[in-house]
C-alpha cells in the first residue's frame, strides 16, 4: 500500500468529538501524546505493516481472483443498500474512494514525467521509432488515468473535494514546471534557489497533493474547518518531511554507491550552499567536475563534510514536529498512534 493510500485512509479511524466519530473510534490508544509509543517504531516496513492493519488488508495482497471473488462481490451489492442511508461504512468507502483518486493523480504525473526527450537520445538508447511510440503511449496511459481521477471524483458528488483536487493537480503542474524549468540542463541545476524558494516549490510538486487530499478526507467525514485544516497542515508537514529524509538518503546511507547521483538542488544541497555563498559553491562544482561531468563522489563527501546534511535532519525533524503538533488536536486512537508512527520513522537517523 502505498504511503498517499495509506495516510488518506487513516484518518476516517481518527474521529473526533460528537457523532462525527469513526468506526474505530471506541478503540483508545494507551499511549499519551507527548511520549512515543510503547513499542517504538523501529523500521518504516514495520509502521507501514502495523498501519496496514488499521484499515485493512494491504493493496499488495490484492489480485485479481479477489476482485472477481463471490465473496467480495456479495460484499459489494450488501454496500449499496447503504446508499443514501448515514451508516459509518458509507463515508469510509468514500474516503478510499479519495485515495484511490490521489493514486491515480500521483501516478498519472509519474507517467507523463516519464516521457523522454527525444532530442537528448543516444544511439544506445535504441531507435527513434521505438522511442517515439513510447512517448505516446506515456502521454495516453497518463491522460487515462487522469480521466479515470476525474470519473472518480465526479462519483463522490462534493463540489468542495472536487475543487481541493482540482487545485492541488494545479499545483503539481505548476512544480513540475519549476523542476524542469532549473534541471533541463546541467549547467542550470546549481541555480541560487534558496530554502525558501525550494520550501515553496517542493510544497507545490510534493506536497499539496497529500495536504489537500487529507483535508478532503476530512470534509467527506463531513468534520468543521479546524479539523480539516489540521488534516492539511499533516499532509503538508508530513509531506515535506519525508521529501527531505528521501533527499537525505545519498549522504547518511552506510554503503552508497560511487557512482551514484543525486539532485544538486536537494535539500541538502540547497542548504550547504546557502552557508557557503554562491561563489564558494560554483567553485566545489568546478573542483568536482571530470572531462566536463560532475564527479559526485567527490561531491558528496564536500557536501557531507559541510552543514548541508545537519540542517536537513534539523529541517526534516522540524517539519515532523509540525505534522505532530497537528495530530494533536485529534483524540487518542490507534490510527492517530499509527501517523505519529509514521512520523517518528521518517525523523528517525540514527
Amino acid at each position: 500500500m502505498s504511503l498517499r493510500q495509506l495516510l488518506l485512509r487513516l484518518p476516517c479511524y481518527l474521529g473526533a468529538s460528537g457523532p462525527r466519530r469513526g468506526p474505530l473510534d471506541t478503540i483508545s490508544s494507551v499511549v499519551s501524546w507527548r511520549g512515543q509509543s510503547s513499542r517504538s517504531p523501529a523500521h518504516w516496513n514495520q509502521v507501514v505493516s502495523e498501519a496496514e492493519k488499521i484499515v485493512g488488508y494491504p493493496t499488495s495482497f490484492m489480485s485479481l481472483r479477489c476482485l472477481l471473488s463471490d465473496e467480495l462481490s456479495n460484499i459489494a451489492m450488501q454496500v449499496r443498500k447503504l446508499v443514501g442511508t448515514q451508516h459509518p461504512l458509507l463515508t469510509t468507502a468514500s474516503q478510499r474512494s479519495l485515495a484511490e483518486i490521489t493514486e491515480l493523480i500521483h501516478t498519472a504525473l509519474l507517467v507523463h514525467r516519464g516521457i523522454v526527450n527525444l532530442d537528448e537520445l543516444q544511439s544506445s538508447d535504441g531507435p527513434l521509432k521505438d522511442m517515439q511510440f513510447g512517448n505516446k503511449i506515456a502521454i495516453l496511459s497518463g491522460d487515462f488515468l487522469l480521466a479515470n481521477a476525474c470519473n472518480g471524483l465526479a462519483l463522490l458528488q462534493n463540489t468542495k473535494v472536487v475543487e481541493l483536487l482540482a487545485s492541488a493537480l494545479m499545483d503539481l503542474v505548476q512544480g513540475v514546471y519549476h523542476e524542469n524549468s532549473t534541471s533541463a540542463k546541467e549547467n542550470h541545476i546549481t541555480d541560487d534557489i534558496g530554502i525558501l524558494t525550494w520550501k515553496k516549490q517542493t510544497f507545490l510538486s510534493h506536497g499539496a497533493l497529500l495536504a489537500k487530499s487529507c483535508q478532503a478526507a476530512m470534509e467527506l467525514a463531513k468534520h468543521d474547518a479546524e479539523v480539516q485544516d489540521m488534516a492539511f497542515q499533516y499532509g503538508k508537514h508530513m509531506a515535506m518531511s519525508h521529501k527531505i529524509n528521501s533527499d537525505l538518503q545519498p549522504f547518511i546511507k552506510e554503503k552508497t554507491s560511487d557512482s551514484l547521483t543525486f539532485n544538486l538542488n536537494s535539500a541538502p544541497v540547497v542548504l550547504h550552499q546557502e552557508f557557503l555563498g554562491r561563489d564558494l559553491w560554483m567553485k566545489q562544482i568546478r573542483e568536482a567536475q571530470r572531462k566536463g561531468r560532475l564527479d559526485y563522489a567527490k561531491l558528496r563527501e564536500t557536501i557531507s563534510a559541510g552543514k548541508g546534511v545537519t540542517s536537513a535532519i534539523d529541517l526534516c525533524r522540524y517539519h515532523g514536529n509540525k505534522a505532530l503538533e497537528a495530530l494533536e488536536s485529534f483524540p487518542p486512537s490507534e490510527a492517530r498512534t499509527a501517523l505519529e508512527n509514521i512520523v517518528f520513522a521518517v525523523t528517525r537517523f540514527s
